[in-house]
């Protein structure tokens, strides 16, 4: 299992021969450094770059790129070799971002040549920073170790190579960038960007350097495609994390697709924001016209106007293409306000160290202009914000209303019109998410079906975005309400018969919230009680996730026993860990890390805090599910601009009678199915 490093982790290297794989969603430098004990590099044939890309045991990426594999044979490194630092930099060369914090976080991963990663960690929280030592490989008591680093250094790579006692960092540092830019004065440029094929761009204001009041360019680039909610077999499509942290925050997946090249805008003229990930390979039906622009206005948006081979893939690909320009124009705006903040810093400095200003009134109006300044740069780029969140409010009004059930809140009308689907479709709607600065957009939060992580709803005593705390028992019932309309949210997209719920309830608390269920005819049993009924449901998934697994392995899926359910199935845990021993949470782990290749999926309902006596013990088990909250809160990330979602349940409006009615309607289904 993948160990999911955070800053200063380590995790021992089980083999000698590795790769060390680079996504970092704009062109970077790939570097390695060799140090002895201490961690000095003794010269620069010690160090491997893009000029000079082998050394005993190692063998780095010869040009800037967003993709990056390293080769590492650990026992081909010499004997002197103590510590092995993995650098990453920004081209100085080119129209390319300056700092870190203006792109997508990094990720990097340590795999075996089999591509089974080993270790992965992604780097959060630079800002400044052009260069980084992203990991470190050591020894150990004769073994190797993998460490995550994350240190940043302002000043380069010239910076990191003296920190690292190399006397002649600055002049290495100028070759390495010297042979970068050859490579890139080499490589083919890119072909025109395609405007015909249904991308959406989406104009902006004229991008200004600093020197006119505004952030750099580069922090106004698109986002990757991707979602951070996708596991990497089903991130091809254009979705918003993977892995948990300590915390709860989540972390995007591995190996998304990286290379997105930031937009970058010719003089005087207007970023294009398409995507240059969006499918484009073949002619899709082609999507709605737009009604034609009022003069001086953009054009009016369309539902459906993204690429995709049906009308549902198009409103899945707009969704998230609707989340990235979100992200990308908040970024700009936070980028923009950061800009003015350390100018006004700067210039209010420059006053306090002149003693010139102390003398008279040039104190005063030096910092009532600094002040002015600053306002007028954020009221510009508050502007922009405002003009973009508008054309994101004006296509989220129309985009919504054309969602399918399965991407539909529940108070849209299309449950109104609910029939039972005769397919699986492509996501399914798990809430939505906003950001504070445009408070008045609610995004989709979309998951690809089948489901490749279990879900936990943290029924943890928490105080929601608004402020107010939610008492323990109030969060449990809620908790245990959103788990009910997940659950019947699936059985809704799914075909009769082919999806099952089972739920476990060991001291009957969650009678009344499970009420829908149990009372609509959907379970495959009733709830399950006590220790006796809970080990019973966790033997029969345990068992059912074992023969699945041999006979795939042996290679025959049709050689399953009589009479086995291959519907896809849903366990829901209420309460834990009550009534679990030791067996039963051995058995638990086992179904959420095992159970979703299979088809077995796990949504828990739980307080992280009231299993705390198992310690450690329970830590992957917690990282492998996707954490939600019964209340709206701000604790999912994006890994490409670092911003905490806010994010809100899909529950159902109080006294509507639609999750009883799809439920009836799901029931009688799978009555029929049985026939």
């Amino acid at each position: 299992m993948t160990a999911e490093l955070t800053r200063g982790q380590n995790h021992p290297l089980p083999r000698a021969r590795l790769e060390i794989r680079v996504s970092a969603g704009t062109p970077v430098v790939a570097g390695a450094t060799l140090g002895d004990e201490t961690g000095t590099i003794h010269g620069v044939e010690w160090v491997a770059h893009p000029g000079a890309p082998v050394l005993p045991g190692l063998e780095v990426s010869r040009q800037a790129a967003a993709d990056h594999r390293l080769a590492v044979d650990l026992d081909a490194v010499p004997d002197a070799v103590h510590r092995v630092s993995v650098l990453l930099a920004l081209p100085v060369a080119g129209q390319g971002p300056a700092r870190f914090g203006a792109v997508a976080a990094p990720f990097t991963a340590v795999t075996g040549l089999d591509g089974e990663e080993v270790a992965s960690y992604t780097l959060t929280g630079l800002e400044s920073e052009s260069a980084v030592v992203a990991l470190e490989l050591y020894r150990r008591q004769g073994g190797w170790k993998v460490r995550a680093v994350g240190q940043g250094y302002a000043g380069g790579l010239a910076e990191l190579l003296a920190d690292q006692r190399l006397p002649e960092a600055h002049q290495l540092a100028g070759g390495i960038h010297e042979a970068v830019a050859r490579g890139l004065a080499r490589s083919v440029p890119a072909p025109p960007a395609r405007t015909a094929d249904g991308d959406r761009s989406r104009p902006a204001a004229p991008a200004h350097g600093p020197d006119h009041g505004t952030a750099p360019q580069g922090a106004t680039g698109r986002v990757p495609s991707a979602s951070p909610y996708d596991p990497p077999a089903a991130a091809s499509g254009a979705q918003p994390a993977d892995g948990q942290g300590e915390h709860g925050t989540q972390r995007p997946y591995p190996g998304g697709p990286a290379g997105a090249d930031r937009p970058s805008a010719p003089a005087g003229g207007a970023i294009d924001y398409s995507h240059p990930r969006r499918q484009s390979a073949a002619p899709p039906p082609p999507p709605p016209a737009a009604p034609p622009a009022e003069p001086g206005r953009p054009a009016r948006p369309v539902a459906g106007d993204a690429t995709g081979w049906s009308m549902e893939e198009r409103l899945y690909n707009q969704v998230w293409g609707m989340f990235e320009d979100l992200a990308r124009t908040t970024a700009a705006y936070r980028s923009a306000v950061d800009f003015a903040d350390s100018r006004r810093e700067k210039e209010l400095d420059q006053v306090l160290s002149d003693p010139r200003s102390r003398i008279g009134g040039q104190g005063d109006a030096a910092r009532e202009a600094a002040r002015e300044r600053y306002e007028q740069l954020v009221s510009r780029a508050r502007e922009v914000l405002d003009r973009d969140v508008a054309q994101l409010l004006a296509e989220a009004e129309v985009v919504e209303p054309a969602l399918p059930a399965a991407y539909a809140r529940w108070d849209n009308p299309v449950w109104h019109a609910y029939r039972v689907p005769m397919e699986i479709p492509m996501a399914l709607r798990l809430g939505d998410l906003h950001l504070p600065e445009a408070d008045r957009i609610r995004v989709p939060m979309l998951v690809r079906l089948p489901l490749e992580r279990g879900l936990w709803i943290d029924s943890g005593r928490s105080a929601s975005s608004d402020g107010a705390v939610t008492d323990s028992h109030e969060m449990r019932r809620l908790g245990l309400e959103t788990a009910v309309a997940h659950a019947a949210r699936l059985l809704a997209v799914y075909p009769a018969g082919e999806f099952t719920v089972h739920v476990i309830d060991p001291a009957g608390a969650g009678t009344q919230a499970l009420a829908p269920l149990a009372q609509g005819g959907v379970l495959a049993a009733p709830p399950a009680r006590g220790a006796a009924g809970t080990a019973d449901v966790l033997g029969r998934l345990t068992e059912r996730v074992d023969l699945v697994q041999m006979a795939l392995r042996g290679g025959a899926p049709d050689a399953l026993p009589p009479g086995l359910d291959t519907s896809q199935q849903l366990l829901i845990v209420n309460d834990f860990p009550h009534g679990f021993d030791d067996r039963a949470v051995n058995q638990l782990r086992y179904l959420a890390d095992e159970g979703p290749a299979v088809g077995v999926h796990l949504m828990m309902v739980a307080d992280r805090e009231e299993s705390a006596g198992y310690g450690p013990l329970l830590d992957p088990l917690w990282r492998s599910l996707l954490r939600l909250t019964p209340v709206p809160d701000d604790h999912l990330a994006d890994p490409w601009v670092g911003h905490a979602w806010t994010y809100e349940p899909p529950l159902v409006p109080p006294g509507s009678q639609v999750l009883q009615q799809v439920l009836a309607q799901v029931a009688a289904a799978r009555i029929s199915w049985r026939r």
